[in-house]
């Protein structure tokens, strides 16, 4: 049987990771980009890291993912910012 992809049943919580340069507004930047698809976003669920070399940040998410089309949206526009290296 080949392998299918996995469909996820919406609404599933969702774990998000977004890295980039620790620039002093990254958070707030992808912070805005994440609510902006998910309002009911909860502080208590944003969690900031700086790299062991200082030079990268990531911002991890978890919240209520309610579809597939929310977050089509999200990761499209994450990864048109080139302020956004990487999304886990």
């Amino acid at each position: 049987m080949p392998n299918q992809p996995l469909e996820l049943e919406y609404p599933i919580t969702f774990p998000l990771k977004v890295i980039g340069l620790d620039e002093p507004d990254f958070e707030d930047f992808v912070i805005a980009i994440v609510r902006s698809h998910v309002p009911e976003l909860l502080e208590e669920n944003i969690m900031s890291k700086l790299s062991n070399g200082n030079k990268y940040r990531s911002v991890s998410f978890q919240f209520i993912a309610e579809s597939r089309t929310q977050m089509d949206a999200l990761y499209a526009e994450l990864s048109s910012h080139k302020r956004v290296l990487m999304i886990l």
